[in-house]
């Protein structure tokens, strides 16, 4: 039996003046883009700190060449990684995600240096130089994002990382260092 039409608008009118529960729709409106907003601004921030951590340890590992230490100690590319991967354990992994790379250069200046980005860990190489040279000291690191399936990607690598790279660029000291191997 349907209802009469006075009953169904006086229905209609006590429904549109009735705002219970007005509040948790327009929240399930509301929430996924804010959530999504809130965790890329989360997810641009650790992207910043993990690249200020990576160029504060390139500062500080690039210094034991500089004033050759390494050199002095022998150092290996390995033994050179797993100094500089002491210092951020917390952070990175380190055992297949961060590339060492460091390269030196006659002492007759900057400009004979050359600097392209690594995407391929073999491309990387050790050569600390001696006392004298120009050295460039470059960390890379695959940043994981998680946030880029919600439509905001700052990837730039094709595997939907963030390549996060650091470097040091200096001449190194007169340590008596003799130069070492390079590979």
């Amino acid at each position: 039996m349907p209802l009469p039409a006075r009953s169904f608008f006086h229905l209609l009118r006590r429904f549109r003046r009735n705002r219970r529960g007005s509040a948790v729709v327009e929240f399930a409106l509301v929430a996924p883009l804010f959530f999504a907003l809130l965790f890329a601004i989360i997810e641009i921030a650790m992207v910043f700190f993990a690249g200020q951590v990576l160029e504060t340890v390139t500062q500080d590992s690039a210094r034991m060449i500089m004033t050759g230490q390494a050199q002095n100690a022998a150092y290996t590319q390995g033994q050179f990684k797993d100094y500089v991967c002491n210092k951020i354990s917390a952070l990175f992994d380190c055992t297949n995600g961060i590339y060492v790379d460091v390269r030196s250069y006659p002492n007759n200046g900057f400009s004979a240096v050359n600097i392209v980005p690594i995407l391929d860990p073999s491309q990387v190489k050790w050569c600390p130089g001696s006392q004298g040279d120009v050295v460039v000291v470059r960390l890379f690191y695959q940043w994981p994002l998680f946030v880029t399936n919600l439509g905001f990607n700052v990837a730039n690598l094709p595997n939907g990382k963030r390549l996060l790279t650091a470097s040091a660029a200096f001449k190194n000291e007169p340590s008596g260092a003799s130069g070492t191997t390079c590979s």
